[in-house]
């Protein structure tokens, strides 16, 4: 009896043993033995990747919760992405293939002197094109010409606001300034809805005074100009190179209009608020230039543009850049034509004006 209950049991051990093997067999214990087959790899593993220290979760959280460029504007990062590259007018109409001497980056240019006339330089300059807010140099030779009250206050109103480009500005509506005060923003530092209230409270309203800076332009033999408004965020109002050497020449001879354009920065109250505004051009800041009057613009239909007067070597030169390509590059541009200009003889380098005329 003892050995039958013996060999019993030890068939019941095996049995046991058999259902053990066959239990690790199975797949769901390979791979929970996989899964601690590596005990060192998975320390390994967190000691590569520490937690994250209480600062890195705040500036993780920051982040998340910074708006960006896009989002505070309304937009999305998809729909900024879908949006297509703007080409400026001159691109479209291949201006930029055109080369000169210097190697300039604004498709149009013209350098004139003051006194003579004499054309130094000349690259697509009866090209029509748009000038951005080169346009306030009109809206402030006539407020100038007109003898208003520059101590008037005039109050910004939602007309003022800009609803084609939706620009920025930082005279927000109910603000009050005086005359003088928005005609200095407007020639200095570009601002559009100073610009534009000025245009607004011209005797005979807005309309009266475009049509008066058309009529100007055409009194001056701007036979290549019009203008549409008085900011130049209209892509419609359009002039040349030679058009715009005359409108820089006859402004010179304003003494407001010299003073303005080449102020280096300037405050005004507006309500509790001190702002300061500063030159959009700055090589007015700059000792080694003597600039006598200067206007800078851009929308992406006109490019980057420049106006100016200064005297280079004892001449006094006007100065046209039309479509520069890129943000500073009608800075360079003047740059390059100064640098050329201090290198010609003192009667002028003949030769040089040539062929700057025939690669025009």
């Amino acid at each position: 009896m003892r050995t039958c209950l013996r060999s019993g049991s030890r068939y019941l051990q095996w049995i046991a043993v058999l259902l053990i093997a066959f239990a690790l067999a199975a797949p769901g214990a390979q791979a929970a033995g996989k899964k601690t087959h590596h005990p060192k790899k998975a320390v390994a593993s967190s000691q590569a990747k520490p937690a994250p220290s209480k600062s890195a979760h705040k500036t993780v959280a920051r982040r998340k919760s910074a708006p960006t460029k896009a989002a505070r504007r309304g937009r999305t990062a998809a729909q900024v992405a879908a949006v297509p590259a703007v080409l400026s007018v001159g691109q479209k109409m291949g201006l930029h293939a055109s080369s000169d001497p210097l190697d300039l980056a604004s498709s149009v240019a013209l350098v004139v002197d003051q006194d003579t006339h004499e054309v130094l330089l000349s690259k697509n300059d009866e090209a029509v094109l748009p000038i951005a807010s080169l346009t306030k140099l009109m809206t402030g030779l006539l407020v100038s010409e007109a003898h208003l009250p520059m101590d008037t206050p005039i109050t910004i109103t939602q007309d003022d606001v800009d609803t084609e480009k939706h620009s920025r500005s930082r005279l927000s509506v109910g603000a009050t300034l005086t005359r003088g005060e928005l005609l200095h923003l407007a020639l200095m530092s570009s601002e559009n809805r100073a610009a534009h209230a000025l245009g607004r409270t011209y005797p005979g309203g807005l309309q009266a005074f475009v049509q008066h800076m058309n009529a100007k332009a055409q009194l001056l033999g701007m036979h290549d100009t019009h203008y549409v408004e008085p900011t130049g965020l209209s892509s419609s109002n359009r002039s040349s190179a030679r058009d715009l050497a005359r409108l820089v020449g006859v402004a010179y001879h304003d003494p407001l209009l010299r003073e303005l354009t080449t102020s280096r920065g300037y405050e005004v109250e507006v309500g509790k608020r001190t702002l300061q505004y500063n030159n959009t051009n700055r090589l007015v800041k700059n000792p080694s230039w003597d600039i006598g009057l200067q206007k800078t613009g851009y929308i992406s239909e006109a490019g980057r543009c420049l106006v100016m007067q200064a005297e280079i070597a004892g001449r006094k030169l006007i100065m046209v850049f039309l479509d520069s390509a890129g943000k500073f590059s009608r800075l360079a541009d003047a740059e390059r034509v100064r640098s050329w200009v201090q290198k010609l003889p003192h009667s002028g380098d003949r030769t040089a004006v040539s062929t700057f005329a025939a690669n025009g």
